[in-house]
């Protein structure tokens, strides 16, 4: 099912996904959205624990939206051995 572009979203501070970053299969782009930074940077722990990850060590925040976002990249074809 196509994606209606009424639906469509602009999540502030977050930069357009381009051909680099998913230009071979098993490369993943994920744009975080949580409630505070700690939260956020769990997640992306959780993951990195995984996967081979490029992480962020930021987040953003846009003025008058709750909450913090977060972006890193995700190589699906490097698991990382989980002990």
């Amino acid at each position: 099912m196509a994606n209606p572009d009424s639906l469509q979203r602009v999540v502030p501070d977050m930069e357009p996904i381009n051909e680099l970053h998913l230009r071979e299969p098993g490369l993943v782009v994920v744009d975080v959205a949580a409630a505070d930074d700690r939260t956020a940077f769990a997640f992306q722990q959780e993951l990195a624990s995984r996967w081979a990850t490029a992480i962020a060590d930021r987040t953003t925040r846009a003025p008058g939206q709750p909450g913090v976002r977060l972006r890193c990249y995700l190589d699906l074809r490097q698991d990382v051995a989980v002990e």
